[in-house]
């Protein structure tokens, strides 16, 4: 093993020392980003993708220096990078690599995968190594990632050999939080949702790849769909919940209680324009475009002050 902690472990440690159970989503768009930043980045670099890209990573580095000190864990969106192209994917990787220094751990929201082959290189990519000549080279080197499970095993296996090997870990997607994950996640299967289905694979994979105590491989579960959360979390008691779907997109802190275990552990919830976009919206105006990355830091504050009360409130 690569690593003499097993990252999952080290999650849980993050979490309980800041007392934080939730991750940022490094998910920017351009329209978050201020006019200043904008301009300056355009100006050397032009209106290209360079310039786009130059303004993201100015963007994403503010953030991450105002609020390292309070959360566990970030997790960028490859998507958002991946649209300036070649550009934009060096920004994901400068993204990753500044939040390692600042001591964060990294869910990559990659959402990868596909037949073995293909995962194979998928996992080697995000998590593991590439041997090139006589060099054992390392590309993003995330410290999880998210994959989708829809090819079944074959397209989990992958993932699961190099999180083993290298102490990492995944987020299976198991009941995601847009409108219309039902259309797939909610159809019966012998009387039950597939949901249902997914989440019992999820326990098998992950029962062959334990921290002390919680499973390496996670679940992600929307906050939007309290009532499935609360089957899935009796239903997967050492699987850890990544928890999209809080802030933006509707749910609250009082939504998430049947999330977590009794031991206050076992999920880390997700938050991302309501964290890096609180300049622009209410109850934060008076930040002002100059200091957004103070409007992210109070959103953060008041994210866990609201998943915390709730906590102690049930």
């Amino acid at each position: 093993m690569r690593k003499e902690i097993i990252m999952i472990d080290l999650l849980i440690e993050k979490i309980k020392i800041t007392g934080a159970p939730v991750v940022v989503g490094l998910d920017p768009m351009l329209s978050y980003v201020p006019e200043h930043i904008q301009k300056k980045a355009f100006s050397d670099y032009g209106e290209t993708l360079a310039g786009a890209s130059e303004a993201i990573w100015e963007f994403n580095r503010e953030i991450i220096d105002k609020v390292c000190d309070l959360i566990p864990a970030v997790k960028p969106q490859a998507a958002m990078y991946e649209q300036f192209g070649s550009e934009g994917v060096q920004v994901f990787q400068r993204t990753v690599d500044y939040c390692h220094e600042k001591g964060l751990i990294v869910i990559g929201d990659v959402k990868r995968g596909d037949i073995g082959s293909t995962s194979a290189a998928y996992a080697a990519g995000h998590l593991g190594s590439v041997t090139v000549g006589s060099q054992t080279c390392r590309a993003f080197d995330e410290d999880f990632v998210t994959v989708n499970p829809y090819l079944g095993t074959d397209g989990i296996r992958p993932f699961l050999d190099v999180c083993k090997a290298e102490g990492k870990g995944i987020f299976v997607l198991v009941k995601t939080s847009n409108p219309s994950s039902g259309e797939f996640q909610d159809q019966l299967v012998d009387g039950r949702p597939l949901y249902e289905l997914v989440a019992e694979k999820t326990a098998e994979w992950g029962a062959d790849c334990m921290g002390s105590e919680y499973s390496c491989v996670g679940a992600v579960v929307g906050a939007t769909y309290p009532e499935q959360g609360k089957v899935l979390r009796k239903m997967l008691p050492k699987t850890y919940f990544l928890v999209p779907g809080y802030g933006a997109q509707g749910a609250g802190g009082k939504d998430l209680v049947d999330y977590f275990n009794e031991d206050g552990l076992g999920a880390i919830v997700n938050s991302s324009r309501g964290i890096i976009a609180a300049w622009q919206q209410d109850g934060y105006g008076q930040f002002g475009p100059e200091n957004f990355g103070d409007a992210s830091r109070l959103a953060v504050q008041n994210m866990i002050k609201d998943i915390s009360e709730a906590l102690a409130s049930r």
